[in-house]
């Protein structure tokens, strides 16, 4: 299917690893310029690097910005319009690294702990939308896709909980306000993902169950309808697609890309 991404301009923040790298990528096999969007800049580079041998994207340029500063968003975007004449796409996808400490019961929940992950995902999502906005309701079209996760439909860590809910919430707000102006806005809740950290989190699993890494990953897995985890890229394909013109029909909603949830129904 051709989806008509071709010459489109796309910004994606977190784009130096993981699912954003993914998504950056992509949108380069389908033609698009593509602008990734992170903090570090060396990572960055290398990022960028990955993503010029990935396709005929006809740019790739790397901008470093932080999505917790309005300021610095706020100028990412003008050079890209600037430089690119314009923005079609955003693909939400910077968040603070998962994994590593345990997650906190509610006594050692700090304010500060929860803050920090609303200001980064739900803000920082908040912040680009709003940037990139007046230039896609301009051209009366434009593309925006936040990745989120399945934390928002399950209990476990009330700081990624309350994250979740509120990029989906931002999301349905989103659509409804951008949407008689022709751009779509959809939230994807990727579950347990194959990324670069996958190895070291496993490991730490590993050390404190005593577990093999076969039964480590089968564990991680079996919530799933298809019994394995997720790579970056299969959630990147659902993303890119949802990005594309083709997926007009979809705004508002929640798509989740985690190879099913077993025994749960969602109507």
């Amino acid at each position: 299917m051709e989806l008509g991404l071709g010459g489109r301009v796309a910004i994606v923040t977190g784009a130096s690893r993981g699912i954003g790298l993914s998504c950056a990528r992509e949108l380069a096999t389908e033609g698009a310029h593509v602008v990734l969007v992170a903090r570090d800049a060396d990572a960055l580079e290398i990022a960028a690097g990955r993503v010029r041998a990935a396709g005929p994207a006809w740019r790739v340029v790397p901008i470093v910005a932080d999505t917790t500063d309005d300021a610095s968003v706020r100028a990412m975007v003008a050079r890209v319009v600037d430089e690119l004449d314009g923005v079609d796409v955003l693909v939400n996808a910077a968040a603070r690294p998962a994994g590593g400490a345990p997650i906190p019961p509610l006594a050692e929940l700090t304010d500060d702990a929860v803050l920090a992950e609303v200001d980064t995902k739900v803000l920082g999502y908040l912040r680009t939308a709003r940037a990139v906005a007046p230039h896609m309701t301009a051209q009366g079209w434009g593309r925006i896709v936040n990745v989120s996760g399945l934390n928002a439909r399950r209990t476990g860590s009330i700081a990624g909980t309350i994250r979740n809910v509120g990029v989906a919430a931002l999301t349905a707000n989103l659509a409804d306000e951008l949407g008689p102006h022709g751009v779509g806005v959809v939230v994807v809740h990727p579950g347990y993902t194959e990324t670069e950290r996958t190895a070291g989190m496993i490991a730490d699993r590993m050390a404190a169950t005593g577990l093999p890494e076969a039964e480590v990953r089968a564990e991680l897995a079996q919530g799933t309808s298809l019994r394995r985890i997720m790579t970056a890229d299969e959630v990147a394909d659902v993303v890119v697609f949802l990005a594309s013109p083709r997926a007009v029909a979809v705004t508002g909603g929640a798509v989740a890309a985690a190879g099913g949830e077993r025994g749960v129904v969602h109507y």
